[in-house]
């Protein structure tokens, strides 16, 4: 048995601001993926996804009693009896929808009224799988959006307008001809752990200071990227990253591995490249936007860098 693929995602803008309805823009990633498996000789990680799934399997009976979604609880405890386990080349703890991607296979897999990636997608359908999503994924997160299994089921990008507004969206093509700028991925070589993140920016959100800070500069300069990155608008979309980047800086820091905060400042200061977070931070990927990809890997020579998108 081999499920259909999954992959993972990059949450271009609006990672924290969605809490509070910024905009958001989601795209598939498809250099990672996984796929429900089961096999004759599992090894070891086979053996303790096996057992994340068991334990995932009893939390979705609970998922069930809410009314929402039913499962085909019987044949999900067989197949997990049998040894089925996700076998996923997407890092756990770095930003990337692991989980999402998860959660998208086994409903795929074993919801029986599944809404499919085939029919219209009305925006009450995409507000429904995101509900779903949501619940099923807050066994991995304490509390999810709904939002990485939504972009790794449907695989396309998502415009999030606001909490009850998303929809599919077109994002300018890249072409790789004569194209210098980059979104990139640089791997900090630390694994985040999403909860204790969300529960900082919660505690922070108790000032108001923070609140403040929260809508009048960080969720301004999110909204105009995500306005800006659709429309094609270069110049402009950098200086909003710019500024954004800033604000991440002065406000964000528990979120930004300690060993970065300098590699951060420089790119603010040098205007080679403009570091965000990618998800939740605290490890894991951090999000780089550069007009010069060749200026940035100079920049950033000691670090692994993966191209996601050209400009």
């Amino acid at each position: 048995m081999k499920g259909p693929l999954f992959y993972s995602k990059i949450l271009l803008f609006g990672e924290y601001g969605i809490i509070k309805d910024s905009k958001g823009l989601s795209i598939p990633y498809n250099f990672f993926k996984g796929a429900l498996k089961v096999s004759d000789n599992p090894d070891e990680q086979a053996i303790e996804s096996n057992k994340s799934l068991a334990d995932f399997t009893n939390y979705l009976e609970n998922v069930q009693d809410e009314k929402i979604v039913e499962f085909d609880l019987k044949r999900l405890k067989n197949d997990v009896a049998s040894g089925m386990y996700f076998d996923s080349s997407i890092p756990q703890g770095y930003g990337v929808g692991s989980s999402g991607a998860l959660v998208a296979a086994i409903y795929d897999k074993y919801a029986t009224d599944k809404i499919t990636v085939l029919e219209n997608l009305t925006r009450d359908k995409l507000l429904r799988l995101k509900e779903i999503f949501g619940l099923m994924e807050s066994f991995f997160h304490g509390s999810s959006s709904g939002l990485d299994p939504l972009n790794s089921y449907l695989s396309l990008p998502i415009l999030i307008n606001s909490k009850d507004n998303i929809e599919p969206a077109g994002i300018p093509s890249q072409s790789v001809d004569h194209k210098k700028g980059a979104v990139f991925l640089l791997d900090s070589g630390i694994v985040g752990e999403t909860a204790p993140m969300v529960s900082i920016f919660m505690e922070s959100m108790k000032q108001e200071g923070f609140r403040s800070m929260l809508k009048n500069q960080f969720v301004k300069h999110t909204d105009a990227c995500v306005d800006d990155f659709l429309k094609g608008d270069i110049k402009s979309l950098f200086s909003n990253i710019k500024q954004l980047s800033n604000v991440v800086l002065d406000n964000f820091k528990p979120m930004i591995p300690k060993q970065f905060h300098a590699l951060w400042k420089n790119g603010i200061e040098t205007n080679d490249y403009y570091l965000k977070l990618c998800g939740s931070g605290g490890g894991g990927y951090i999000l780089g936007f550069t007009q010069d990809f060749n200026k940035a890997q100079t920049a950033l020579k000691d670090y692994k860098l993966e191209v996601v998108y050209n400009f």
